[in-house]
């Protein structure tokens, strides 16, 4: 679903990421890092895996938040995506708290050497 030329946004790097490989390196990077579905899809907030929890569409652009836990610690935030003609052209990722972040770019970081 990626385009060949697809803009990567990540909450980890100040640089936007250019092209499909980059790009499924760090979707695939996060697919590792982040905690599974919940286990059971009535947990309350702040327990289980990610899981998104609303969805805003508008024209050619998705707005999906998501939740999760990582360490014990509650973790939202929104993937931006945007496509054209049936393909992904630029895809955001933007996550909250601070905490959340910190662990993300350790584990990411990790994930994308084990990648290579």
């Amino acid at each position: 679903m990626l385009a060949d030329d697809v803009v990567f946004y990540s909450p980890i790097v100040f640089t936007p990421q250019r092209g499909k490989a980059i790009t499924k390196q760090y979707l695939q990077a996060a697919a590792a890092t982040l905690p599974g579905p919940p286990a059971d899809s009535s947990s309350s907030v702040g327990g289980g895996g990610f899981h998104y929890t609303k969805q805003i569409l508008a024209g050619d652009t998705a707005v999906l938040e998501f939740e999760t836990t990582m360490q014990r610690k509650h973790v939202n935030g929104v993937d931006i995506i945007r496509a054209k003609e049936g393909r992904i052209i630029e895809f955001r990722v933007m996550i909250r708290p601070l905490q959340a972040i910190n662990i993300m770019h350790e584990q990411m970081r990790a994930a994308l050497e084990a990648l290579h």
